[in-house]
């Protein structure tokens, strides 16, 4: 059903580190480098132990900003849910984290999930451009989960 491929309107972007003898800082976005599209409106973050998965789900509206840079490295999942992308059906992999810190800003109708990889508790910021659960949490949520469905065509490895 999805064939390996890029995904049309990902944007990924390495996170640069600066460093000196205290340690390390990085820009997760800065507001002069963002375009008019997908600006952050909350941000969280998760942490996610060894080995364990979160998704796959999608949104109909929101687009995701993932940060992730370690400690730990995940695996991202990406597949083109779009009827109308040029990229439909396309499903794309990439390991971001301690050695390959990214930012990847996921579109609405790109399902989406994440694993774990490495062998120590992982974190990952998200930086949406839309509200969880609309303005004071009073909307229904943006998301169309499929990690229960034993039918799901949404499959990690």
């Amino acid at each position: 059903m999805f064939r390996d491929g890029p995904i049309d309107g990902l944007v990924l972007e390495p996170l640069k580190q600066y460093s000196d003898q205290r340690g390390w800082l990085v820009e997760l976005f800065r507001d002069d480098d963002l375009g008019a599209t997908n600006r952050p409106v909350m941000a969280y973050v998760s942490m996610t132990l060894p080995g364990v998965a979160r998704g796959p789900h999608e949104h109909r509206e929101q687009a995701d900003r993932f940060c992730i840079l370690g400690p730990s490295s995940f695996k991202l999942y990406l597949w083109d849910n779009r009827t109308g992308s040029s990229t439909y059906r396309n499903r794309q992999c990439l390991v971001a984290g301690e050695e390959n810190p990214l930012s990847i800003v996921i579109p609405p109708g790109v399902a989406h999930a994440y694993k774990n990889v490495g062998d120590q508790p992982g974190v990952v910021y998200n930086l949406p451009d839309q509200l969880y659960a609309g303005w004071q949490r009073k909307q229904p949520v943006d998301e169309v989960r499929y990690e229960d469905d034993p039918e799901t065509p949404f499959v990690l490895d």
